[in-house]
């Protein structure tokens, strides 16, 4: 999974995160580096934090998809509508499934593995320890 925020007490919204991804969703087995970069796809003052975490579940990729967007909504995540020619907004904190073991899902509004894995260069700058 990937962890990301750039909005309000950063380093606290990656703890929350992953406290409630163990709790709710299944043990965090590893973590990443955490990386301070610019937001990719839009235009913002905030830089980002970034981080990956790796799981294990009992739980469907459906079902992990629904809980994490679930954890966003908990933690205060406000969806709106990104600017004119831009792809995204600032957010408290976003979730993604990176891999499900090694799943191939593509429908709409699930795909893994995530299609950003290998477009963007911060996520190859995460590493397990």
């Amino acid at each position: 999974m990937l962890l990301g925020t750039n909005l309000g007490d950063k380093k606290n919204n990656l703890e929350i995160a992953k406290n409630l991804i163990n709790k709710e969703v299944g043990k965090i087995n590893k973590e990443s580096n955490i990386l301070e970069n610019k937001a990719e796809g839009f235009t913002t003052d905030h830089l980002f934090l970034n981080q990956k975490i790796e799981i294990n579940t009992s739980y469907s990729p459906f079902e992990v998809l629904k809980k994490i967007k679930d954890i966003e909504q908990k933690m205060g995540r406000i969806y709106s509508k990104p600017k004119e020619n831009e792809s995204y907004v600032d957010r408290l904190i976003d979730i993604d499934i990176l891999f499900y073991n090694k799943l191939l899902i593509n429908c709409n509004y699930l795909k893994i593995p995530h299609p950003q894995n290998y477009s963007r260069d911060f996520i190859k700058s995460l590493y397990f320890y």
